[in-house]
């Protein structure tokens, strides 16, 4: 029992001499462990109990336990002083004075189809259009049937909606917020509504998700002349210089009559039959529109013998890849490093 009182009174004595040079967190760790690790002196003394007389190992456990004890708060005590001051010292090192004015930090650029979209949406605000937004989970009236698409119309193939487990959908348009501007607003009214919508569709030129940028105008009076005027006026605005433009007819149930609109190639203007932008065509199709049909109106809770107007719908993701002469719509929507560093389109 003497040896072990001497090994113990010598354990201490060279810990505490240790501790008081230890100076860092580091060689504070390394006591730790050549004292109380796996392999350390105390840890090896406990082992070592088993080689003891019966009668001796109490005393000798509760004396080694005691050291443990008494090691373990010296550690502590010490490890708390070393924390702080090693704080005190790194405050010293990495001091910021918070009185000084701030510098600044360099702005990211925006997202093309958000360059676009916000370029789209001033130009309209500019001529006296509200935005209007709504949800992107809709319900099959505000979606489909008050823009005039009942349940057996075959119109609704070409939306190929993404239908929900509880009967509601992803919308397909940003058209129901037309509806529902109405509804609550009533007329006259001109609004533009820009969000997100989805269909079941991906190539190069299409996605699942893409945005889409309406325009509805309510009043008195209105007439296609008012139509051209709006969408000619936003056309030359966006690509910075008046653009010859073309109306052909077409069909869409939620306008009478319907007309597509085409603007010349602002990269060639029909001068080069290998463009690549237009194919050679000189023309580029830009979006839909025609005058808004009475059923929508009706729907909307409008009286289309007093009050008529018109609708066009875009897509700024399309305006985009014209505008930056992109022949992949999915690029803009995948996250390729080159594209979003500037490295190229």
């Amino acid at each position: 029992m003497e040896t072990i009182n001497a090994k113990i009174a010598n354990i201490r004595e060279n810990m505490m001499q240790e501790l008081d040079s230890a100076g860092s967190s580091e060689s504070l760790q390394a006591l730790r462990v050549r004292y109380l690790g796996k392999r350390g002196e105390l840890t090896q003394m406990l082992r070592s109990l088993g080689n003891l007389p019966p009668e001796k190992r109490p005393a000798a456990g509760q004396a080694l336990n005691e050291l443990r004890q008494e090691i373990e708060a010296a550690l502590e005590a010490r490890s708390l002083l070393i924390a702080r001051a090693e704080d005190e010292a790194r405050e010293a090192t990495d001091f910021v004075d918070v009185t000084l004015p701030p510098r600044g930090r360099g702005w990211g650029g925006f997202h093309p189809v958000v360059q676009t979209m916000n370029e789209i949406i001033d130009i309209f605000v500019g001529m006296g259009f509200s935005v209007a937004y709504g949800p992107e989970i809709e319900d099959d009236f505000h979606n489909f049937e008050a823009l005039n698409i009942p349940p057996h119309h075959p119109a609704r193939d070409m939306q190929d909606t993404f239908y929900l487990d509880n009967g509601r959908l992803l919308r397909t348009h940003t058209s129901p917020v037309e509806v529902r501007a109405m509804l609550r607003w009533g007329a006259p009214l001109r609004i533009i509504v820009p969000g997100k919508v989805y269909r079941r569709d991906s190539d190069q030129t299409h996605s699942p998700m893409f945005h889409q940028l309406e325009g509805l105008l309510i009043d008195e009076d209105v007439s296609l002349a008012d139509l051209k005027g709006c969408l000619n006026t936003f056309v030359g605005a966006i690509f910075g210089r008046p653009l010859d433009s073309r109306f052909r007819a077409s069909y869409f149930p939620f306008t009478e009559p319907s007309l597509e609109m085409d603007v010349e190639c602002f990269a060639c203007s029909g001068r080069n039959p290998s463009c690549r932008i237009c194919k050679g065509t000189g023309w580029l199709e830009i979006l839909g529109c025609g005058m808004t049909h009475p059923n929508v109106l009706r729907y909307g809770g409008i009286d289309p013998d007093r009050y008529n107007g018109f609708a066009w719908g875009m897509g700024p993701d399309r305006v985009a890849m014209l505008k930056y002469g992109l022949t992949d719509l999915r690029v803009l929507f995948e996250g390729h490093g080159s594209f979003l560093t500037g490295g190229g389109y």
